[in-house]
């Protein structure tokens, strides 16, 4: 496994053992099955869930059940010690709602309360669901559809899921907390998404914005402030394993082989000082730079590059495509998170599916909406399977996380993976898959190098996206569906139309016949900007519900109402248009921080 880089502990997860204060026969006879429900919840986060570095999720157990305000006070201070970010109460009976609650306002909350018939514990979980929502503290309410007996130790299938749903969602939240976006440039070529907005990362996300101007890439280049060795190491590695493709520049734009060399040498350095920007480096305080070597503690990041530095220097392809894949020279590891042209807002997104699933995120532009009529005229083809209603083309100009090849696999199926599960030879598949094209110099005068791959077809993936809008704030839109294989002389006709050097991802949404999920069109033409990040696997009801956590409305989708999972309260905010109660709800409560 590979250190989380980053400042501060990880998260853990608290389990509140609530029981009956009573004492006098009613809370002896439930001490064992209390604490059982608690053992039993950690062991299956703990079995379930991981953290970006791989290591399985750690739970903290109270020391003693909750009865009332003196063990609930304990308790808050034990988490506090042991880092705790994310609360699970677990109960079989009937508690104190009030005195025994979590009063923690920012840390994500849910409450399971067992379904039984010898002791009210779905009493109790109405009760302090209550109590949560009259004193503002939204939290999950988690309750099996079946009646268990008092002596079963079994966790419930749709139990299982709603624990590891919510924990999964408030560990994406924990884990953001304290740390930084890093602007490496400003606004690119008028992009809003590149517009950071401080206030959202500090309010929504708990996270800080840190900046710094491009001329710190020149600056470190011309003084060598990076590990010359790891330097070497490194543009060994890509020459050996980076496979040039062709030149489709004019003969008269096209640059010296000299000149391409050295834009690799640049591209490379590129690279090592993002990361250490990012992350920090030691080895730069042993040469001198100990100011440096600190880095920015930043969970995210994202490169401007368009337009002023690439109309001088090479282009952020290489840097940003081999830091969001997981693996480089140094081996495999955890994938970094850059967003293209500085858009932090996609940069959000991607950070959103990274830490749901630990996978690498493909950044790309929503470029093209292709009907089947529109392919039938244009490369003769009908198209069929999930792609017959028509294919969205997600094609980003410049790079792509090498993982969206989709040459790692799952049961024998294309996967994006987290990287413990990543083989050599996926790796080396990976990179077969990827050709390298010198950039077309009309776009990037400075010169610098073209990712280019096709995502192999038949992976469920997410792509969503994180839009502001004045006078509401952030809003999410999330669209499931599956990328696409087409005839390799159909994807030529329809590639070709555009920019031949970058990664194509032909992605075809699940519909569902009413709203932005009419057609794929709508899909489309509903979309809020340019940009969206796309994850492996069906992941919007995870995205859901971490958006309620942070108070986020989401105003487009195609997840089934039965999939919804959010606190409590906003039930409140109305059961009839759960899009509405939303907005409401996230109105009324307010950004988490």
């Amino acid at each position: 496994m590979t250190k989380f880089p980053l400042i501060g502990s990880l998260p853990k997860i608290g389990i509140r053992p609530a029981i009956d204060g009573r004492l006098g026969g009613i809370r002896e006879s439930l001490e064992t099955q209390t604490m059982d429900m608690a053992r039993a919840a950690a062991r299956l986060i703990s079995s379930s869930l991981r953290y970006p570095d791989g290591g399985s999720v750690e739970c903290v157990i109270a020391d003693t059940t909750i009865g009332g305000v003196a063990e609930a006070a304990a308790c808050a201070e034990k988490f506090a010690r042991e880092g705790v970010g994310v609360s699970l109460t677990v109960t079989p009976c009937w508690c104190y709602g009030s005195e025994t609650m979590d009063m923690n306002p920012q840390i994500p909350k849910a409450i399971w309360g067992f379904n039984g018939t010898e002791r009210p514990g779905a009493v109790y979980l109405a009760a302090v669901l209550a109590a949560h929502t009259q004193k503002g503290l939204p939290a999950f309410g988690i309750y099996g559809r079946e009646v268990q007996d008092a002596g079963d130790k079994e966790i419930p299938a749709d139990v299982q899921t709603k624990i590891v749903r919510f924990v999964r969602a408030g560990l994406a939240v924990a884990l953001m907390r304290g740390k930084s976006y890093l602007a490496m440039g400003g606004v690119s070529m008028g992009i809003a998404g590149s517009i950071v907005d401080h206030p959202f990362f500090e309010s929504y996300l708990g996270m800080r914005v840190e900046t710094v101007d491009m001329t710190e890439f020149l600056r470190r280049i011309d003084r060598e402030i990076f590990d010359r060795e790891e330097y070497e190491r490194a543009l060994a590695w890509v020459k050996a394993n980076c496979k040039e493709g062709e030149d489709y520049n004019s003969p008269r734009t096209r640059r010296p082989r000299r000149q391409l060399d050295g834009e690799w040498e640049t591209s490379v350095k590129m690279a090592l000082i993002a990361r250490d920007l990012m992350f920090g480096n030691p080895k730069l305080a042993g040469i001198g730079f100990g100011e440096e070597g600190r880095g920015h503690n930043a969970l995210v990041s994202g490169f401007q590059g368009q337009r002023q530095w690439t109309d001088y220097r090479p282009n952020g392809d290489f840097l940003e495509a081999i830091l969001n894949t997981s693996f480089d020279w140094n081996g495999i590891r955890a994938p970094y998170i850059v967003a293209t042209e500085n858009d932090a807002m996609n940069g959000a997104s991607m950070l959103f599916g990274y830490l749901l699933t630990n996978t690498a995120q493909i950044f790309a532009d929503v470029r093209t909406f292709w009907s089947p009529d529109a392919v039938q005229r244009v490369a003769g083809y009908k198209l069929t399977g999930p792609a017959e209603k028509g294919i969205l083309h997600l094609i980003n100009s410049g790079p792509a996380t090498l993982d969206g090849t989709g040459r790692q696999t799952l049961a024998g199926e294309p996967a994006m993976k987290p990287f413990w599960e990543i083989t050599e030879q996926e790796t080396k598949a990976c990179l077969e898959a990827t050709t390298w094209h010198p950039s077309i110099t009309e776009y990037f005068p400075g010169g610098g190098w073209s990712t280019r791959f096709l995502t192999r077809g038949g992976m469920p993936v997410t792509m969503c996206r994180l839009n502001l809008v004045k006078g509401l704030g952030p809003a999410l839109q999330i669209a499931e569906g599956w990328t696409v294989d087409l005839p390799e002389h159909v994807h030529k006709v329809l590639e070709e139309r555009t920019n031949p050097t970058w990664p194509t991802t032909w992605f075809a949404p699940r519909l569902t016949g009413h709203g932005p999920f009419r057609d794929v069109y709508d899909v489309m033409n509903n979309w809020g900007a340019n940009h969206g990040a796309i994850s492996y696997g069906h992941i919007g009801a995870d995205l859901i519900s971490l958006a309620s956590m942070l108070r986020i409305p989401v105003y487009m989708h195609n997840i089934g109402s039965d999939c919804i999972f959010r606190p409590s309260a906003w039930a409140a905010f109305g059961t009839q248009c759960l899009e509405s109660a939303d907005y409401r709800a996230c109105a009324n409560y307010g950004p988490l921080y």
